[in-house]
C-alpha cells in the first residue's frame, strides 16, 4: 500500500494528464448520441423547475367573498380564508346548473353550513291560547214585569244574592191583575157551559207568569188578590237589580237579571294562523290565575266564525263545571292546546331553512354528487306552522337536501355572484349592467326608506303601484300595504327622492299624499281599483305637521294593548297610537315640533312595556297582571 502510494506521488502529472485526454475523448465519441437531452427537453426540465408563483396568470378569489380577487395566493382580506384560483369556483360537468352555488369545504365550515334530509311527519303543534272566563249565556234569565203595577215588597236585596228556583223576588200590586182574577172567577160559573171562555181566562194569567198552583188558589178562595209575588224561574245569582220598593214599573220593564254559575264558560283568544290546527273536540289544559297551582281540562266544544278586526283573534270556547262556585265570571286564564293538522304524515322542514321575502318562500337545495358543497335556490309553498317547523305544500320531495343553517349566508354569496338568490329570483345581470346581488349590497348599505300614502283596493292596485314606483331610476324596492294605504321605498337619494316616485304612482292613477292621480286615468282603472279619492285639504294639513313613525313594543293581551296605548297617547304631540298584538308593533301619528318617537318609547317603558330603546322598570314590569308578564323566563 505504501508503494502505491509512493507512485501516485512521483507520477501524479502524468495521470493528470491522462483524465483530461480521456475525458475529451469520451466527448468526442458520445456527445451527440440519443442520450443527450435534447434543447427541448432541457427546456422542459427547467420550466419544471421553474416557480409559477410569479408567472401563473390564474386569477384567485374567495368562496364565501367572490368579489376578492388577486393574482396570486394568499388569504381573504375579509375573512381570512385561504383564496383558491377562479376556476376551482366553476369547475363541474355538463350536467352543472348555470345558477349552482358551489362552496369550498373550508368555506361551508366558516359559514357553519348545516343541512337535513327532507322527510315526512306528522305535524304537531302546541297553541298557547290566552282567555277569560264568562258566564254560560244559556244560563242567563233577565225577568221583566209582564204587567204593569207597583213594587209593595222586595227580597232581593243586594246584586250577587244567591236565589233558588221558585223563591219570591218581589211582591207587586196591580190593577190589571185584579181585573184579570175577577174575569177567571167569572168565568168559574160557566166552565161547563162555556169551557173555552173559562181556558182562555185561566191561560191569560198563565201568560202573565202565574203558575197552576198560583190560579187553583183564586179560584179556591173566591176572591181576587191584590198583590202578586214574582217567582224566579231559575235558580242562580243576581247579577241585576232594576227596581226598588215603591217604584212603579210598566210592563216590560226589566226587573232582575239572574245567572246560573254553577257552569260557566272558558273563552280563549285563538289568533288565525293558529285556527286551522284548532278543531271541535280538541282537548285545552288551562290553569286559572286566581287558583295557582291548580290545572283544569275541557274540550273545544265551539269556534267562533268571525274574526274580531281589533284583536285578528277568534274566541274558543271550553266548558267548565263550577258546583263549587270557586271560579267566577271575568278571570284570566292561559291555555294549551295540542293538536294534529292532519292524520296522515306530511313534508316538514324547519324554519331555519326557510328565507322570505314577503311574497315568496325559499330554500336551497344540496345538489347530490358534488365533490364540493354546491346548492339551488328553489321556490316552495308552505302549508301551516307546525311548531318549529312548516308544513310544505309544493316545491320539495321526500328525500331531498336542504341547508337548514347558513341559508342566508348561501343566499348572500349568490348574490354577489348574479346568481338566482332571494332577492333576484331570475338570476343574471340587471338592466343597468350591474349584478342584482351588487344592487341588493348598495340598497343596504346606501339606500334610505320613506313611506308615504298611496290609495288603492286590491291585488290588481299593489302591482300598478308597485310596478310605477319600480319604473322610478333609483329605486330598489317598494312595498304597498294595503291595509294601512302605505307604500314603503328603498331607494338611492342620490338619483330619486320620494316625490318624484309618489308622481310616478299619481301618473298610473292612483292618489298619494301629494299627488292627485288625473281623472281621466283614474275613470279608466278596472271597477275593484276605483278607490275612494283622497282629500287634499286634510292630507296637506296632516302631512304638514303630523309624521308617522313605528316601533317594537312588548306585550300579550289586550289590557297589554290599552296600556302601551294610552301611555302613548298620554305624551303631548301624539295623535294616534295602535299597537299591532301579532307583530308587537306601535304605529303612531305625531307632531315632531312637540315630541318624538324616542319620548314615546320612554313613556311605554314607564308603564311596563319593554321597547326598541328601554326597558321597563322591573318593579314595574313585576306589578303587571301574570298575562301580560310578556318576557320569557
Amino acid at each position: 500500500m505504501n508503494n502505491f502510494k509512493q507512485y501516485i506521488k512521483e507520477n501524479y502529472q502524468f495521470l493528470l494528464g491522462a483524465v483530461v485526454v480521456g475525458l475529451v475523448l469520451g466527448w468526442l465519441f458520445f456527445g451527440s448520441s440519443s442520450d443527450t437531452p435534447s434543447a427541448s427537453e432541457q427546456h422542459i426540465e427547467e420550466h419544471e423547475g421553474h416557480n409559477h408563483e410569479s408567472d401563473d396568470p390564474t386569477t384567485w378569489t374567495c368562496s364565501m367573498h367572490p368579489q376578492i380577487k388577486q393574482e396570486k395566493p394568499g388569504d381573504c382580506p375579509i375573512c381570512g380564508m385561504d383564496l383558491i384560483p377562479l376556476s376551482e369556483m366553476n369547475a363541474g360537468g355538463d350536467d352543472v346548473d348555470p345558477n349552482e352555488i358551489q362552496l369550498s369545504e373550508s368555506a361551508a365550515k366558516l359559514a357553519d353550513i348545516q343541512t337535513i334530509w327532507v322527510q315526512k311527519g306528522n305535524p304537531q303543534k302546541s297553541i298557547h291560547m290566552q282567555g277569560k272566563v264568562e258566564a254560560d249565556e244559556r244560563n242567563v234569565a233577565e225577568l221583566t214585569a209582564r204587567f204593569g203595577g207597583r213594587i209593595e215588597k222586595l227580597f232581593v236585596n243586594f246584586t250577587g244574592q244567591q236565589v233558588r228556583k221558585g223563591e219570591k223576588l218581589t211582591t207587586i200590586y196591580s190593577p190589571e191583575l185584579l181585573a184579570a182574577q175577577r174575569e177567571l172567577l167569572e168565568a168559574v160559573g160557566y166552565s161547563e157551559t162555556r169551557p173555552g171562555l173559562y181556558q182562555a181566562a185561566r191561560n191569560k194569567l198563565k201568560l202573565w207568569d202565574l203558575n197552576d198552583k198560583q190560579i187553583d188558589a183564586i179560584e179556591k178562595y173566591g176572591n181576587p188578590q191584590p198583590y202578586f209575588d214574582v217567582l224566579s224561574p231559575v235558580s242562580g245569582t243576581v247579577s241585576m237589580r232594576n227596581v226598588a220598593t215603591g217604584d212603579y214599573v210598566k210592563e216590560g220593564q226589566a226587573l232582575f237579571k239572574l245567572v246560573d254559575l254553577s257552569k260557566l264558560w272558558v273563552m280563549f283568544d285563538a289568533y288565525e294562523n293558529d285556527l286551522p290546527w284548532i278543531k271541535n273536540g280538541d282537548e285545552v289544559t288551562y290553569t286559572i290565575q286566581a287558583l295557582p297551582g291548580e290545572s283544569f281540562t275541557g274540550k273545544v266544544r265551539y269556534i267562533d266564525p268571525f274574526i274580531s278586526p281589533k284583536t285578528r283573534a277568534a274566541q274558543v270556547r271550553v266548558e267548565l263545571n263550577n258546583s263549587k262556585q270557586r271560579v267566577k265570571p271575568g278571570m284570566f286564564t292561559a291555555g294549551v292546546l295540542n293538536s294534529e293538522v292532519s292524520n296522515e304524515p306530511q313534508l316538514l322542514i324547519p324554519k331555519s331553512s326557510i328565507l322570505w321575502t314577503g311574497k315568496r318562500a325559499v330554500v336551497y337545495v344540496k345538489v347530490p354528487n358534488r365533490e364540493a358543497p354546491s346548492f339551488l335556490y328553489r321556490e316552495i309553498t308552505l302549508g301551516p306552522v307546525a311548531g318549529d317547523n312548516y308544513v310544505v305544500s309544493e316545491g320539495l320531495n321526500e328525500g331531498e337536501e336542504i341547508a337548514t343553517n347558513g341559508v342566508f349566508k348561501i343566499d348572500a354569496a349568490a348574490q354577489l355572484r348574479g346568481l338566482q338568490s332571494m332577492m333576484n329570483p331570475e338570476g343574471g345581470m340587471s338592466s343597468t349592467g350591474h349584478q342584482h346581488g351588487d344592487m341588493n349590497m348598495e340598497a343596504n348599505t346606501q339606500g334610505e326608506h320613506a313611506q308615504f300614502k298611496a290609495a288603492g283596493n286590491c291585488e290588481m292596485c299593489k302591482d300598478r303601484i308597485e310596478k310605477a314606483a319600480k319604473a322610478v331610476n333609483g329605486v330598489f324596492s317598494a312595498h304597498w300595504d294595503a291595509e294601512q294605504q302605505m307604500v314603503h321605498l328603498q331607494y338611492d337619494s342620490k338619483k330619486t327622492n320620494p316625490e318624484k316616485v309618489q308622481q310616478a304612482i299619481a301618473n298610473a292613477g292612483h292618489d298619494t299624499e301629494k299627488f292627485k292621480a288625473p281623472d281621466s286615468v283614474y275613470n279608466e282603472l278596472p271597477e275593484c281599483c276605483l278607490f275612494d279619492r283622497l282629500s287634499y285639504t286634510d292630507q296637506a294639513t296632516t302631512s304638514a305637521k303630523e309624521e308617522h313613525a313605528q316601533f317594537k313594543a312588548s306585550g300579550n293581551c289586550e289590557m297589554c294593548k290599552d296600556r302601551i296605548e294610552k301611555a302613548a297617547l298620554a305624551v303631548g304631540g301624539v295623535s294616534s297610537a295602535q299597537w299591532d298584538a301579532t307583530q308587537q308593533m306601535v304605529h303612531m301619528q305625531y307632531d315632531p315640533k312637540k315630541t318624538s318617537p324616542d319620548k314615546v318609547q320612554l313613556a311605554i317603558a314607564k308603564a311596563g312595556h319593554d321597547t326598541e330603546q328601554y326597558k321597563a322598570p322591573d318593579a314595574v314590569y313585576n306589578d303587571l297582571p301574570e298575562c301580560c308578564l310578556y318576557r320569557e323566563e
